[in-house]
């Protein structure tokens, strides 16, 4: 057993060794890090602080005409009043 598991770890050994030295000879070099990853407007602090200030000076909407709902009007198609 103990023949057996040093035959493997040598393989294993020759085989990384011949996989740089392929890899040096082609000029293949190990990847570079990945650039960062660009910065969504959601998370960009700046954007966030105009954002803000933005909402915060901006005058409030007027009120709506009609709040209660008491002119019988659903406002939507085939409700329009039918005469008697």
């Amino acid at each position: 057993m103990g023949k057996f598991l040093l035959v493997v770890v040598v393989a294993a050994v020759l085989i990384y060794l011949t996989v740089r030295l392929i890899e040096r000879r082609r000029g293949i070099k190990p990847s570079p890090k990945p650039a960062p990853r660009p910065m969504g407007p959601d998370d960009d602090p700046d954007f966030l602080w105009d954002l803000d200030k933005k909402k915060r000076h901006q005058p409030p909407p007027p009120p709506a005409a009609d709040e209660s709902g008491e002119s019988g009007e659903s406002g939507e198609p085939g409700d329009e009043a039918k005469p008697a």
